[in-house]
């Protein structure tokens, strides 16, 4: 790990490492470039890429827009009304 190249992670990341926190940074960023060079040599080919360790299928049901309440129902329920909505205490000044 370069200084340079922990200079563009900061770019990117929009980040200002103190200097303790930048030689921690380099440490262990440059432990992890050592991991990643160790996986290099692993054959892939022919290996799918895995998105889920889990198998499972989507359960859920089919999306239908359903209309069970008409507006004029719902806004008689309503404390006030304008205009066709709702009409709530102003919250923000």
């Amino acid at each position: 790990m370069t200084d340079a190249t922990l200079s563009a992670y900061e770019a990117m990341a929009k980040l200002r490492f103190d200097n303790d926190s930048r030689a921690w940074a380099m440490n262990t960023l440059s432990r992890l470039e050592e991991n990643f060079q160790a996986l290099s040599p692993v054959d892939t080919t022919g290996a799918e890429p895995l998105v889920s360790v889990l198998d499972t299928q989507n359960v859920f049901r089919e999306d239908k827009a359903v209309k069970f309440i008409e507006r004029e129902e719902l806004l008689e329920l309503a404390f006030e009304e304008y205009d066709g909505y709702f009409q709530v205490p102003k919250t923000i000044d």
